[in-house]
């Protein structure tokens, strides 16, 4: 074994050491923050709920150990922080469920554990199984395909439903439960980024120059209108604001990394603006929506059915948690509906105040920040687009639901990533960080190669990589 060899092995160990190291700091973390809710409601300690969080960080852990046989070069910051945000959510789910007194096999709390649990050895599945991203370029229109079936299943009768809220969201098959929209930004994030890998250079080299902008040929006009039609679709038949908002500005931002040209994003942002007010003129629940975020304490929206009382309830709540917060298990979160799912963010941010809530947004920043680095520096553009895409599905996630809660923009309710309860939502989204790390190894395994054959960058060859990926 030759020195740079040894080197290599080693600098992989250090990566896999300090992802061990945060793992078991954020594992103290967790166990901290449920000690101090068990105190803060019952006054004493339980072993349950220590026993199943034991078993997800053991699901981690495995994770972790997969990771180092099988992408040992992957990015050592993701899995902790993922798993950090996830055991708080998990946390803030058991602390409503004791105030609520919740108690039982089936308590919410325990049904979000184990789908976390399954969620992470999922995550650990696709690094396992999955040993070149380049592979899924191959099936870019299969992916097109499962994205337009995914848009389409909530809208079928019979297997479409909103389970209690005003939003058909949902497929019920038999007694499986599940929000396809969840999985379709992944496929969609896969089809986009193999699209524009084929199409980039002639959508980015062909067009016509006005007013200092270079406009897009009408048939190279035709996937933004169509994703633009997508995107109305779920708006006006599933009555959902937040998941076509997200399914837009992924393709948005994606257009934008392949082509350079801001043109198209001014176009489809446009074209948005019109379909949103298309909508608000013709759906009520959208109406009620933007009347709840411009005026939520008069009292006529206030009470009125799919009002403002949600809304104001979660700022309340976050009034009075303050700075500091009321302190695990001291407060209140159970008062404001959903509390669980859509305004765990308000339940959360009354307990631990501003200052917990910074710390958590400063974990979700730290996410995106190493999902968007691995974009920046893939060497092939396949898994460029797709590292960026899904950063930026987890960033405008993030903006939607707290920008919804806080009252910056109209509320949507999407999930938010890793904290709210729903199964759908956290399996996808530990996918998401399996296809984030086995880019990022990739992109330091090919370094490696090119640097022991004494090239200088791998970045001459990522276009020759772009067309060899099917057959990577």
């Amino acid at each position: 074994m030759s020195r740079r060899e040894r080197g290599l092995r080693l600098a992989d160990r250090n990566l896999r050491a300090i992802e061990l190291g945060l793992i078991l700091l954020g594992a103290l973390v967790s166990a901290t923050g449920l000690a101090a809710v068990q105190l803060g409601v019952a006054g004493a300690l339980s072993a349950g709920p220590f026993l199943i969080g034991t078993l997800f960080w053991i699901a981690v852990l495995v994770l972790h150990v997969v990771l180092r046989a099988r992408a040992s070069k992957a990015d050592p910051i993701i899995v902790p922080v993922a798993a950090t945000l996830n055991s708080i959510g998990l946390i803030a789910i058991h602390r409503i469920d004791l105030s609520s007194e919740t108690t039982g096999v089936g308590t919410p709390a325990l049904r979000q554990a184990l789908w976390a649990i399954l969620s992470v050895l999922a995550a650990a599945a696709v690094v396992w199984f999955l040993r070149n991203h380049r592979v899924l370029q191959r099936y870019t229109y299969v992916f097109m395909a499962a994205s337009v079936v995914l848009l389409v299943l909530p809208m079928i009768p019979g297997i479409g439903t909103a389970l209690g809220t005003n939003a058909s969201l949902w497929v019920r098959l038999g007694p499986i439960t599940f929000q396809p929209s969840e999985y379709a930004k992944i496929t969609m994030a896969i089809f986009f980024a193999g699209y524009l890998v084929a199409r980039g250079d002639t959508i980015s080299a062909a067009g016509r120059r006005f007013l200092g902008m270079t406009f897009p040929r009408p048939k190279d006009f035709g996937p933004i209108v169509v994703v633009w039609a997508m995107a109305m679709a779920v708006l006006v038949v599933q009555k959902d604001l937040g998941t076509s908002l997200l399914y837009f500005g992924l393709f948005l931002v994606m257009l934008y990394v392949s082509t350079g040209l801001a043109s198209w994003v001014a176009i489809g942002l446009v074209m948005f603006a019109a379909g949103g007010a298309a909508a608000y003129a013709m759906i009520p629940l959208v109406q009620g929506r933007i009347h709840a975020w411009l005026d939520p304490f008069d009292d006529d929206v206030y009470n009125a059915n799919g009002g403002s009382y949600q809304l104001v309830q979660g700022l309340f709540g976050q009034a009075h948690g303050g700075l500091f917060g009321t302190g695990w298990g001291r407060g209140y979160p159970q008062l404001t509906p959903l509390s669980r799912s859509d305004y765990i963010f308000t339940s959360i941010g009354e307990e631990i105040g501003l200052v917990g809530v910074f710390a958590i947004l400063c974990l979700y920043l730290l996410l995106i920040s190493r999902g968007l680095r691995i974009g920046y520096t893939a060497s092939d553009e396949f898994g460029r687009l797709l590292a960026t895409g899904l950063s930026f599905v987890l960033a405008l996630q993030v903006f939607i639901v707290v920008g919804g809660v806080t009252r910056v923009i109209p509320l949507t309710g999407l999930p938010t990533p890793f904290l709210a309860a729903g199964g759908s939502s956290l399996l996808a989204n530990w996918v998401i960080m399996a296809l984030l790390l086995r880019i990022t190894d990739s992109i330091r395994a090919q370094a490696d190669r090119f640097g022991a054959l004494g090239g200088p960058s791998p970045a001459p060859a990522a276009r020759a990589t772009d067309r060899e990926g099917a057959r990577a």
